[in-house]
């Protein structure tokens, strides 16, 4: 715990706990659930554009997302566009529901300094392990080290604090 010149070192770790949440998402899209509308596309384009209904909206019913595309000259190209964006869309909603998840078991985090640690360690000139929410003190610091929280889980949820 001490250097050459006789200065103390202290340590601060943060540790996060959490379930892992897969993020290769694979955006399938059932045909079933796809309304699709065609129309006449609006802008420059000459007869074409006022004979033939080349512009496409589709509308996802189970999410409600809706996209629409009448940038190409055929309805096909303009069909496999707004695939490509749907699938963007929906790959973005699957994204922030993860974030969302994430977010909400992830609990609250503070600044890794002084005064905001949860429990302190001292291995050397004695042992001790305290927790700084319940002020439970535990003597030895390898039993904790190795596993052992059962005192400080116990202390904790006596405590009220968890609710």
């Amino acid at each position: 715990p001490f250097d050459a010149s006789g200065r103390r070192h202290t340590s601060f770790a943060a540790v996060d706990v959490m379930p892992e949440i897969d993020d290769n998402v694979e955006i399938i899209i059932n045909p079933v659930d796809l309304r699709v509308d065609t129309f006449r596309a609006s802008g420059a384009g000459g007869q074409h554009i006022n004979k033939t209904d080349s512009a496409v909206r589709m509308t996802h019913i189970p999410t409600g997302v809706v996209v629409q595309c009448q940038s190409e000259r055929s309805q096909i190209q303009n069909r496999e566009q707004c695939m490509k964006l749907l699938r963007a869309k929906l790959f973005e909603l699957e994204r922030q529901k993860q974030q969302d998840k994430k977010s909400e078991i992830g609990g609250d985090y503070q600044a890794i300094e002084w005064g905001s640690q949860i429990r302190s360690y001292v291995f050397h000139p004695y042992n001790l392990v305290k927790d700084h929410r319940t002020s439970r003190e535990v003597g030895n610091v390898h039993a904790v080290m190795d596993g052992e929280l059962e005192p400080f889980i116990e202390a904790y949820l006596k405590s009220g604090l968890g609710k």
